[in-house]
């Protein structure tokens, strides 16, 4: 059996190595090359050098949406994990119904985007109607209920795993740490936390990474901004692709300078998992 897997795993391999290859690598290939050509179609691609890249750096919204996606991504990855692992916390004690409220605290997480922007939509046009003022009106309101919606929806699936990392703790090191007078605050800051390192490595980089990838969200809760100063990198690189004529190798510019700061983000979290393993 052995012999004839090594012989005939190619034929195996084959299909699906083809449709990754049409599915990703040919047209990775092809954003790239678009991103250096002027086109309307792939068939019409006139190449122009560097101009789309500059042509990207110096249109003011996309700089805009830089900075303000890097604030939103800083600012949802502190609130969405210190409020997952409060509840992670709180969830491993001895308390009646743990399996419940996980599951209450985790269905969010398996509602889609633009389903749960529209109805944020509805929930926050709702509470600034007496103030004569909506949403899609201010910057500010629209980052703040971007903020909330990405909490309500991701923070469950992070308590998840904040919940594996506290149960792999052994109990004999908390009760050693317990004897030795440590009370609850100090094994937590003392304990807890340095032997939940793993997770909140993944945690922490999974939230900084759904922050500068959010797009459906975005696009639904914010929908018809007139400013559009609410737009993350995803969505100002989707409206400046299909939105601006004459701006689609900008637009692909944008998403291979976004490709590059995602893969960069990962490859720092790889980096850190590593050298967590070997300190361990």
């Amino acid at each position: 059996m052995e012999k004839a897997i090594k012989r005939y795993f190619p034929i195996f391999l084959l299909p699906t190595l083809m449709a990754f290859a049409i599915g990703f690598i040919v047209p990775f290939i092809m954003g790239v090359w678009l991103s250096f050509c002027e086109f309307t179609t792939v068939t019409d691609a006139t190449f122009v050098g560097l101009n789309n890249y500059i042509k990207a750096f110096q249109d003011p919204m996309f700089v805009h949406a830089f900075w303000y996606t890097a604030l939103f991504a800083v600012v949802s990855l502190v609130v969405i994990n210190v409020i997952a692992f409060a509840i992670a916390l709180a969830l491993t004690q001895k308390l009646r119904g743990t399996n419940l409220f996980r599951t209450v605290f985790f269905m969010p997480n398996l509602i889609g985007g633009i389903v749960l922007g529209y109805i944020w939509q509805l929930i926050f046009n709702g509470l600034l109607a007496p103030m004569a003022t909506a949403l899609n009106l201010n910057e500010w309101y629209g980052f703040w209920g971007l903020i909330i919606l990405v909490a309500w929806q991701q923070i469950g699936y992070m308590m998840i795993i904040y919940i594996a990392g506290l149960q792999s703790i052994p109990g004999d090191v908390m009760e050693a740490a317990a004897i030795d007078g440590a009370n609850g605050p100090k094994r937590l800051f003392r304990v807890t936390i340095p032997m939940m390192m793993p997770s909140i490595t993944i945690c922490t980089f999974l939230s900084l990474v759904n922050g500068f990838k959010l797009f459906d969200q975005n696009l639904s809760l914010t929908a018809g901004e007139p400013s559009k100063l609410s737009e993350l990198l995803a969505l100002n690189i989707f409206n400046t692709f299909y939105g601006r004529v004459g701006w689609e190798g900008v637009g692909q510019a944008k998403a291979v300078l976004f490709f590059i700061l995602v893969v960069a983000i990962g490859m720092v979290q790889l980096r850190i998992t590593r050298s967590k393993e070997v300190q361990q």
